[in-house]
C-alpha cells in the first residue's frame, strides 16, 4: 500500500474551487493549541542567627548581596538577631543558590561562621 495516495480531484466543474479556499483546496489549517506556561518557583534566601558574626558584617552583606538600603539592611539584620534568623530577599531558584553561595563565600574569607540558606517560599 502506497505511503502517499494521491486524493481524486474535487466535484465540479474544471477550475472550481470548494467554497472557502482561494488555493484549490490545497491549504492545510493547523490547530494553535494553547501552551500552558506556569512562573517559575520562588525561594527564600534566609541568613541564620550565630554568636560570631559582627552585626556590621551582616548588614554589610545585606547591603552588598541584596542591594537593601542601611536601613531595610539593619531592620532584617535585627530581625535575624532577635528571632534566629531572616529572609534577605525572594527569587528564582538559580538566583537564590547563587546568593547563598556568595553569601557562604564572603563569610568564609571574612572568617565569619555565618550560615545562609534558602526554602521555598
Amino acid at each position: 500500500m502506497p505511503l502517499f495516495a494521491q486524493q481524486p480531484p474535487p466535484a465540479g466543474p474544471p477550475g472550481a474551487q470548494p467554497p472557502g479556499t482561494e488555493d484549490g483546496g490545497n491549504s492545510t489549517t493547523l490547530e494553535r493549541v494553547a501552551q500552558k506556561t506556569e512562573p517559575p518557583r520562588l525561594f527564600q534566601v534566609l541568613m541564620l542567627n550565630d554568636d560570631f558574626t559582627p552585626m556590621e558584617f551582616v548588614v554589610m552583606v545585606l547591603q552588598e548581596y541584596f542591594r537593601h538600603d542601611l536601613d531595610t539592611a539593619t531592620q532584617i539584620m535585627l530581625k535575624i538577631h532577635h528571632e534566629g534568623r531572616g529572609v534577605c530577599g525572594v527569587f528564582t531558584k538559580d538566583v537564590a543558590a547563587t546568593k547563598v553561595e556568595m553569601v557562604s563565600a564572603a563569610a568564609r574569607r571574612a572568617g565569619h561562621p555565618l550560615q545562609c540558606i534558602m526554602e521555598a517560599a
